[in-house]
């Protein structure tokens, strides 16, 4: 029953699955940081312009047309008239973790992928050579041409595995980095605006 249930190769739906679920994030993470960033822009470009000209209330409101993620800690600028300095730095610390996490959503799973990918492929490899093993026990002939189809099925698992694996390490490790130049991007223009109130 279990040699029915890989046969054919199916050792590699699972790869693929993990392929499609690396691309997806990928895709939907890049969309994002684009969407992001034109808002960042937008935000502080404008807030700035209000702030420099003492319209608090309309640079407050700026806070409800961008994500969450930029809005809540752009909002938090404006505590300050209720807090003391050290009160409103802390409140500003922890709204950045906040867009910090909130930045890394969903990129676990590409480290996941990365992490997994070589053990499913490794898997595969094993099935097939206790494939080919069963091809000698059942035949009772030993020789290149009786385990070749198990032993290529091994060698692809593998391949499969492998490439899939340096695929998604590779793009968590961009991610990391960019995800990281966005966080200080924020912080860094938050900081400014902060300057400015």
């Amino acid at each position: 029953m279990f040699e029915l249930f890989v046969a054919g190769g199916f050792i590699m739906y699972p790869l693929l699955i993990c392929s499609l679920l690396v691309w997806f994030v990928t895709f939907e993470k890049m969309w994002f940081l684009h969407q992001l960033n034109k808002e960042l822009v937008i935000l502080f470009d404008k807030g700035q312009h209000l702030l420099s000209e003492k319209k608090i209330h309309e640079a407050k409101g700026l806070s409800y047309s961008v994500h969450p993620l930029i809005g809540v800690p752009y909002l938090t600028l404006f505590e300050g008239e209720t807090l003391d300095k050290d009160q409103w730095n802390s409140r500003m610390g922890r709204r950045l973790v906040d867009t910090r996490q909130g930045l890394k959503k969903s990129i676990w799973i590409i480290g996941t992928v990365g992490a997994s990918a070589p053990f499913i492929g490794l898997f595969g490899t094993v099935v097939g050579i206790i494939k080919s093993f069963q091809s000698i026990a059942t035949s009772g002939k030993s020789g290149f041409a009786v385990v070749a189809g198990g032993l290529s099925e091994a060698l692809v698992a593998t391949a499969a595995g492998i490439v899939v694996a340096v695929m998604a390490v590779v793009l968590f490790n961009y991610f990391q980095n960019r995800l990281s130049n966005v966080n200080t991007d924020i912080k860094n223009r938050m900081q400014d605006l902060m300057d400015l109130l």
